[in-house]
């Protein structure tokens, strides 16, 4: 018998982008302070290890989420990423000058609230979060709804509208050209430290010394 997953649970896609030079152990833990049950995935660039995964149950049978599916009918995305609208979390490990760069990012859209902290590492690393509920003030033209009717998650203008001044390409594929928009604003007040469009970086691109682990936390 299949193992049918409600399509109410909601999905969040991890994105680690992994810079693989010299050996390094890090770990990704994950803690879920959701009223809800959330499936966290991860995908990585295509020259890096992949991550070993532990503490995950893999119930064989089809599966589905309401938000962030990867399509691939099954818990495991097998290389595939979600579908956006989807909150993710981005590593680059021991990159520039042996640093770990990070960010919450919300250029794909938003489906859930999250944040990161660095652990076991050296002291005062930044720890961004995205606490906030943007799909309660999501603007209805970037409004994904689930079957009961309510917000499940917030398009990015790049995703609802596929013009050029909010997807940061054509003539407007610089920093110079692509700006904040009314969309982007209501990511960015929200969430502050998040990424909310492609050429965010000021105020959402993190970095600590290489040698820390990751505390993800849905909900925080």
């Amino acid at each position: 018998m299949d193992n049918q997953i409600p399509l109410s649970l909601t999905f969040t896609l991890l994105l680690f982008c992994l810079k693989h030079a010299g050996a390094q152990t890090v770990t990704f833990s994950f803690k879920n302070n959701c009223p809800f049950t959330v499936w966290p995935a991860n995908l990585n660039n295509a020259d890096s290890p992949q991550l070993s995964l532990t503490g995950f149950t893999l119930t064989s049978g089809k599966f589905t989420c309401a938000t962030g599916d990867c399509a691939s009918g099954r818990v495991e995305c097998h290389g595939a990423g979600g579908i956006p609208p989807a909150s993710l979390a981005e590593f680059t490990l021991k990159g520039n000058d042996g640093r770990d760069f990070y960010d919450i990012s919300l250029v794909d859209g938003f489906n859930i609230p999250l944040s990161v902290i660095p652990q076991a590492g050296p002291s005062g690393c930044p720890s961004p979060s995205c606490a906030a509920n943007v799909n309660a003030v999501c603007d209805s033209k970037l409004a994904v709804k689930g079957s009961d009717g309510t917000v499940i998650a917030c398009k990015s203008a790049c995703l609802a509208f596929n013009q050029p001044q909010y997807c940061c390409t054509g003539e407007f594929g610089t920093p110079d050209k692509c700006l904040a928009s009314n969309y982007t604003s209501i990511f960015k007040q929200q969430c502050p430290q998040a990424y909310s469009y492609a050429y965010d970086d000021k105020s959402s691109l993190f970095t600590c010394p290489s040698g820390s682990n990751y505390l993800i936390t849905f909900c925080p």
